[in-house]
């Protein structure tokens, strides 16, 4: 009886397998890199170029649905771990840690960088000052008051915004006093413009293209120029100085595949990483990876316009 008993059950477990392997075979087979439907979760910080991104995907490829959730970095890499999520844009690549819980899953996240973004300083147009130094930023993250400072203005406490000044200033928290955080960037950028002093840390992308909403109160904030901890000069989040390596607080911008099998995630990563996907962060005000190709048509002869 109770072989029949073994026999019985490793006939259950064979079927349960194989149905879950035709589940997945099946799901697969619904979508392709260029056809299906995929929920991406997106660092909030850098949303902006992700809705022009996918708007143009979706626009070249009919058959492709892409469903964007916006989260702060510390829920984004959560559900990345715990395969809630399996394709996520970031404003970091993965660290050493986060690969080895990836390979004890047995799972090989494919990592495709495709722009050079830029944490921006914002201040309200009627503080006439538009330079700061990093330093007196750093000091302030590490609890020493300053005058010229009244407040730093966050988007979200668990934000890549937050993770990245923190880092920078070496500090375990932020202070208690003088820090303020938000949902969005947005948010953030309303705030600092109607509250001379504060000083916020937003994605520049939201500077670049701001929602319709929001154009008449980027018009009340001012973009800061940053002297770097070891520099004497002072530069701005543009592209120009992205791509010469001078603005101090540039961070590269990445997409994380853990499908597991070619489907939308690998399409749209490919498009991202290609000529039109970096011809989108080019317009975008942000840096792309590789500048696209420019096409130039020789002619042999001048052909004037009949007059």
């Amino acid at each position: 009886m109770l072989k029949y008993s073994k026999i019985a059950g490793l006939v259950v477990f064979v079927f349960l397998f194989a149905m879950c392997n035709q589940k997945s075979k099946n799901e697969a087979d619904k979508e392709t890199i260029l056809k299906g439907s995929i929920d991406i979760t997106v660092d909030e910080t850098i949303k902006p170029i992700v809705d022009d991104q996918v708007a143009v995907f979706e626009g070249t490829y009919y058959d492709a649905k892409i469903n964007v959730k916006p989260k702060s970095e510390a829920e984004l890499v959560n559900d990345l771990l715990n395969q809630k999520t399996k394709v996520a844009v970031m404003a970091r690549d993965l660290t050493k840690d986060e690969i080895a819980k990836f390979e004890k899953n047995k799972i090989n996240p494919r990592v495709t960088p495709f722009a050079i973004d830029a944490i921006a300083f914002i201040s309200s147009k009627s503080n006439n000052d538009t330079l700061i130094a990093l330093k007196t930023v750093i000091d302030f993250m590490q609890g020493k008051s300053d005058p010229r400072i009244k407040g730093l203005v966050f988007d979200n406490p668990n934000s890549s915004t937050v993770r990245y000044m923190k880092e920078l200033a070496k500090v375990k928290d932020v202070p208690v006093k003088g820090v303020f955080s938000f949902k969005t960037n947005d948010e953030v950028i309303k705030f600092v413009s109607e509250n001379d002093g504060m000083i916020g840390v937003v994605g520049v992308n939201w500077l670049s293209q701001p929602s319709p909403n929001m154009i008449d109160v980027i018009k009340k904030i001012n973009v800061l120029s940053v002297k770097g901890l070891n520099d004497n000069q002072y530069y701005s989040p543009t592209q120009n100085d992205l791509a010469e390596v001078k603005y101090p607080l540039a961070r590269d911008l990445f997409i994380v595949n853990c499908q597991g099998y070619s489907g939308l995630g690998m399409g749209f990563a490919s498009f991202i990483a290609g000529d039109i996907g970096q011809r989108i962060v080019l317009k975008s005000g942000l840096l792309p990876v590789r500048t696209p190709g420019r096409k130039l048509k020789i002619r042999n002869q001048i052909i004037k316009d009949k007059e």
